[in-house]
């Protein structure tokens, strides 16, 4: 009976996607159905952890963080946890042999979220590579089944699509994380001199790894290459959207993405992936 309480688990690391992010969710389902559940669940994992860390303002979030940290370590020793979102994780885990080393760094950077602080260039980096370039690593773990030499092949890939939606997350979401979690992630930084000039200089960098990251994408196995393409060009799309945006309104609002417009470039993005990349 215990398959009953995994498809549970699995199921409700999808509707955890689907409820917090709907260009993820479209990307997973262009992924092979064999895959789709263990990404669902690196999902689910990573949100519910991001969640304590940016919403749970009224309790306190570094002994929520903690007993977090030591049930994922409990449940990938025992094989077992209650919390479904760590049950469907930890299967995952086991079944692709995700290495443990990446959950810690991920970890580690959940916990750099609980205090305010100016990031320098190193925290920056540390910061980047545990909350977003580990999260595609784990991925990329799923997408190779085992293939270490494809793995190892496409791993720094897969590490500059990671940090290039973190940047872009960063400018996304650089009015509430300055503003209401007292976060400034870009370092040597001044917020309240925020111009078009430094805007640029950011945008350049994250130009760059998107530029790189496409190289890996068109060597991914075919049972992931479109669902990763998809996430790519929504996040291209998001990034368009930024750079088109003074740096001053940058600070005043949360750039979207509508859902109409991402059901658009979900079907221009087949045609072309059809075209070009196949």
């Amino acid at each position: 009976m215990k398959k009953l309480y995994d498809e549970l688990a699995f199921d409700i690391s999808k509707s955890t996607t689907r409820k917090y992010s709907t260009s993820f969710s479209l990307g997973i389902l262009a992924l092979s159905p064999k895959i789709r559940p263990a990404i669902y669940a690196i999902y689910g994992y990573v949100r519910l952890a991001d969640e304590i860390v940016d919403s749970f303002h009224d309790f306190d979030k570094k002994t929520l963080l903690t007993r977090f940290k030591n049930e994922t370590y409990t449940a990938l020793d025992e094989g077992i946890a209650l919390n479904p979102i760590l049950q469907s994780f930890q299967e995952t885990v086991r079944k692709y042999d995700i290495d443990k080393h990446l959950i810690d760094q991920f970890l580690h950077s959940m916990e750099m979220d609980l205090h305010d602080v100016d990031y320098n260039s190193e925290q920056y980096q540390e910061y980047i590579h545990g909350s977003a370039e580990v999260v595609g690593l784990m991925c990329l773990q799923v997408f190779t089944d085992g293939n270490k030499q494809q793995y190892e092949e496409l791993k720094p890939y897969a590490m500059k699509l990671g940090s290039a939606f973190q940047k872009v997350n960063f400018l996304r979401d650089l009015k509430d994380d300055y503003q209401i979690l007292g976060r400034t992630y870009f370092p040597h930084i001044e917020m309240g001199v925020f111009t078009d000039q430094v805007k640029r200089e950011i945008e350049q960098e994250i130009h760059q790894e998107f530029k790189e990251a496409l190289v890996g994408i068109k060597l991914l196995p075919k049972s992931a290459k479109f669902g990763v393409y998809l996430a790519y060009k929504y996040y291209l799309r998001l990034f368009k959207k930024i750079k088109g945006i003074p740096a001053e309104n940058i600070l005043q609002k949360r750039i979207r993405v509508p859902n109409a417009e991402k059901f658009t470039v979900m079907m221009r993005s087949y045609v072309r992936y059809k075209a070009a990349m196949l």
